[in-house]
């Protein structure tokens, strides 16, 4: 188990064929409620992709996605901006659960990749074709998700240039 999941999180594009347990998908999904949320509107709701085919045809609508083809899962992160108090805050909330389930995944041994669908139009028409999600269903981001084949070592990206206190 890594010593620290936040800094030592990494984008893994390749997988090995061992399969992710029910178990493991379900504690991702409970890290990805956990996030914060803005007034607690938590407007998330996830597509759990487990078919191989539908692995396969991810890049048809997420052209950067084509990991998903090797990985043994994917979830898909949706907003829902009707059910918000305050509908223009829905992409960070869902932005918060997508970075829990890689954090999370890192936690316990998996790889995984965060793959950009909102705002993108046609990404959006596309999961939403290739899912069956509705209309008033934002698709926000997919994490396809595996066992690492792949090993990568934490970068280091902290910039205290970057950095401002008290003013800019």
């Amino acid at each position: 188990m890594p010593a620290d999941p936040v800094l030592e999180r990494r984008s893994i594009r390749k997988y090995t064929a061992e399969p992710v347990a029910d178990e493991a998908i379900d504690r991702l999904l409970r890290a990805a409620t956990a996030a914060p949320s803005a007034g607690n509107q938590q407007p998330w709701t996830f597509v759990v992709i487990r078919d191989r085919e539908t692995l396969a045809r991810v890049p048809e609508a997420q052209p950067y996605a084509a990991m998903a083809a090797g990985a043994q899962a994917a979830i898909v992160v949706c907003g829902e901006p009707s059910r918000c108090r305050w509908p223009e805050l829905w992409p960070q909330d869902c932005a918060a659960a997508t970075q829990n389930i890689l954090i999370e995944a890192r936690a316990m041994g998996l790889g995984s990749v965060w793959c950009g669908i909102h705002p993108m139009a046609e990404r959006e028409r596309g999961m939403r074709a290739l899912l069956g999600i509705p209309v008033d269903v934002v698709p926000f981001a997919i994490v396809p998700i595996g066992y690492p084949a792949e090993s990568k070592p934490p970068a280091e990206r902290y910039d205290p240039a970057r950095v401002h206190y008290d003013r800019w």
